[in-house]
């Protein structure tokens, strides 16, 4: 099998029977003020968030999906802000479920905070760097001192012996800086950097958004920096069509720039990556992106437990108050439906990659109010890829990650017209 045919990692359990990941947002509290907040996080706690109790229950639902257990994430707001953080990441390894966390970079994040974390059984760690420098990153987050706090954290998690992802926000204000970020990723060490792109909601509404053009740039930049650290994005999906392309173009052996137009972007930000030396840097072996998507491997769990497709997706399928997880994810009419490509609608309804890729469900519906809508970040043409007999061969391959389990149900029917009624 060619290096092309692994160019995108599957999961092996089947995505409608258990998801890759769950999220939980933990509380809403949050010190900072970040510009893109999506929760909009305030300084106190809501009195209606899960108690130890049912944040244990939830833990509980989570491995009930069978083992290996999905992997849980612990989000805000800050979940330094709970004070049964160590309690409930105790719980999860009990009942054997992976449980990482992803704290705000306040004063509270010290080396005796991520001790105890370690200790109680935490498997890694994920922090956020939104520039190359105290300034840049700062008035992001709305808190001078932030960006000390951040690296200081990193190196104490690292000295720990945690595993340690790096979640940058792309958007207008760092748009030029993403060498020098990926530059501070590789001096102090990161098992991942995750380039998240913007989704209108929450705080985020109110920053520019990017144009489809510097959209592709940038993930081909993505790509091509994954031969330097193990790179991924978050909230774009065609991420992995770029992936296909570009294995496809390397096994031609034809300039990728020339044949799909890359703009001048991408010219600048490889150019300050040589400037850098990333490009000199040790080669490693690229990190394959993941077939996850809101909904199909993917789910998001809220404060008070309402359960969602994606945190940027507000549309609630339930509460795990009421019903169990599992049955929300395997059974909803909105999960079930965003697991069919079916669905999609405009460019992403004819793409030839829309079974892999599907593009953001939350910004199309962040941006038109309509989660099947096409990807309003994605401006390639369906069908003008020149090598459709090479790519073909490549769209039903992919390195699986996880073992098999039994199928799921099966997807909501009716297709495009059939527009499912989703729970508000």
């Amino acid at each position: 099998m060619s290096a092309a045919a692994h160019a995108i990692r599957r999961q092996r359990h089947d995505a409608a029977d258990r998801p890759f990941i769950v999220i939980w947002e933990s509380t809403r509290a949050c010190p900072l003020a970040c510009r893109h907040c999506r929760a909009e996080a305030v300084p106190d706690r809501d009195p209606r968030e899960l108690d130890t109790v049912a944040a244990k229950d939830l833990l509980d639902q989570v491995a009930a999906f069978g083992q290996p257990a999905p992997l849980f994430v612990i989000t805000g707001g800050d979940p330094f802000q709970r004070p049964d953080l160590t309690e409930l990441i105790a719980h999860g390894k009990e009942a054997g479920v992976r449980v990482a966390v992803s704290p705000s970079g306040t004063p509270t994040l010290t080396a005796e905070r991520l001790r105890d974390l370690h200790e109680a059984g935490a498997v890694g760690l994920s922090l956020s760097l939104d520039g190359s420098t105290a300034e840049l990153h700062d008035d992001f987050r709305g808190v001078p001192g932030v960006f000390r706090w951040t690296l200081d954290a990193w190196d104490a998690a690292r000295a720990l012996g945690m595993k340690v992802q790096i979640n940058t926000t792309v958007a207008r204000h760092n748009l030029h800086d993403l060498p020098d970020i990926v530059r501070l990723v590789t001096e102090h060490g990161a098992m991942l950097w995750s380039a998240f792109f913007l989704v209108p909601t929450g705080r985020g509404r109110t920053l520019g958004a990017l144009t489809p053009g510097e959209v592709e740039d940038v993930l081909h930049f993505v790509y091509d920096v994954g031969l330097t650290v193990p790179a991924k994005t978050t909230e774009a999906h065609h991420f992995r069509r770029v992936a296909l392309q570009r294995q496809v173009l390397a096994d031609r052996g034809d300039d990728h720039v020339a044949v799909l137009g890359l703009g001048p972007l991408y010219r600048e930000l490889t150019d300050r990556a040589a400037v850098l030396g990333l490009d000199a840097a040790t080669r490693r072996v690229r990190r394959p992106p993941l077939d996850v998507n809101a909904g199909r491997g993917f789910v998001f769990v809220s404060h008070t437990g309402t359960v969602h497709p994606s945190g940027f997706l507000p549309l609630s399928a339930g509460s795990v108050r009421k019903t169990t997880l599992t049955s929300i994810y395997r059974t909803s009419p909105l999960f079930t439906a965003l697991r069919d490509a079916d669905m999609l609608g405009g460019r992403c309804g004819r793409c030839e990659f829309r079974r892999v890729c599907g593009g953001s469900r939350s910004r199309a519906y962040g941006v038109t109010g309509d989660p099947y809508a096409a990807e309003p970040w994605c401006g390639y043409v369906p069908g003008s890829f020149p090598h459709q007999r090479e790519l073909a061969a490549l769209l039903d391959g992919g390195a699986p990650v996880e073992p098999p389990l039994r199928p799921g149900p099966t997807a909501a029917p009716g297709g495009k017209e059939h527009r499912v009624q989703q729970e508000r």
